[in-house]
């Protein structure tokens, strides 16, 4: 059997293992010819790209950063004859199955051609660990690690000049990096798009915390975290006009703004930091090491027992196989429970 394998959307520490997972299972138990396809949905969609992968070809991966296929955030369905084009190129290659490693994007395509017809089966990934029909996705750990490191730096500069200073992390529809890293890291506050805040709520902690002898602060927002309006609504603060073939804006900048606010509103010196692409990029942490090598040997399984339209999903301690249809649904948002967690430290 030919099975090719791709990565889409954003990069994200833990794909390389998942790549060499696929690999060393699919060659070493089931003598399956693997193929990567490079630059996701775009190679297949071009005919870029394709070339065998061998066992040394991922031998000396699994700690490193990246994705050894390349990626892009292509859309097929968006251009178009784009189902047609991907089609063509699966049959040039001969390929019998497909693996899409991806968030929510990737997996929506994939569910779409799945259900074209298409022998496809998904991994979710996303540093956001927003992907719904799975309990984490691989690389969250890592971004958690990397924000938490970032936040205990931050602190120390921010108590010898008695600052308040903000650190934006990742997290568009959904505040995980930023709860998980702001709980470990003690941060005064977190704003996550989940739960708008009152920006007056923000003032008051800050002005209550110098009043009592701690006149720095650090704040931990997500890029996609939303301030109250004066009737209550969630403002997004960091949106621009562009946006991707999947519909999405870019964001980033709330911390900025939100500083300049601060500075305003109370007279404290501000900083800001922009974490970005920091979190994305370098080693993965062991966690993510173990969670991304099973999901690439459960992946390779379902292929092998041709159950397509299928992806790898965490339930409790166990993978197990979930609907691609799952990935698609709301994004796994933070509970009110989880959060209030985080808010007994807000003041």
């Amino acid at each position: 059997m030919k099975v090719g394998v791709l990565t889409g959307g954003g990069d994200c520490p833990g794909l390389n293992a998942v790549i060499r997972a696929i690999v060393y299972k699919g060659i070493t138990r089931y003598g399956y010819d693997v193929q990567g396809i490079y630059e996701g949905w775009k190679g297949l969609l071009n005919g870029g790209r394709v070339a065998p992968l061998a066992l040394e070809d991922v031998s000396g991966i699994l700690a490193t950063g990246g994705t050894i296929l390349k990626t892009s955030r292509t859309n097929p369905f968006a251009i178009r004859d784009g189902l047609k084009k991907v089609r063509k190129n699966i049959d040039k290659y001969g390929f019998d199955a497909l693996i899409a490693i991806g968030g929510e994007d990737t997996l929506g395509v994939a569910a779409k051609l799945n259900k074209a017809g298409i022998k496809i089966v998904g991994v979710p990934k996303t540093i956001d660990n927003d992907v719904a029909g799975t309990d984490q996705t691989f690389g969250f750990d890592t971004a958690v690690q990397i924000a938490t490191e970032a936040i205990d730096r931050v602190r120390s500069t921010a108590e010898a000049h008695n600052r308040v200073v903000l650190v934006e992390v990742m997290g568009r529809h959904a505040g995980w990096i930023a709860v998980k890293s702001g709980i470990a890291g003690g941060a005064n506050m977190i704003l996550v798009p989940e739960y708008p805040v009152d920006v007056n709520k923000v003032m008051t902690s800050i002005v209550k915390r110098h009043a009592r002898g701690e006149p720095s602060s650090v704040i931990v927002v997500a890029e996609g975290a939303k301030l109250k309006n004066p009737k209550g609504k969630g403002v997004d603060m960091t949106v621009t006009e562009d946006k991707d073939e999947f519909g999405h804006k870019r964001l980033g900048g709330i911390a900025m703004a939100l500083s300049l606010i601060i500075e305003e509103m109370t007279g404290f010196e501000c900083r800001n930091v922009i974490l970005g692409h920091i979190q994305r990029g370098g080693t993965p942490t062991a966690t993510d090491r173990v969670l991304s090598t099973r999901y690439g040997v459960t992946a390779i399984d379902l292929v092998h027992k041709k159950q397509f339209g299928k992806m790898t999903a965490l339930r409790g301690t166990k993978i197990v196989a979930a609907p691609l249809s799952a990935a698609t649904k709301s994004p796994r948002t933070i509970d009110k429970e989880f959060y209030q967690i985080a808010e007994v430290f807000f003041g």
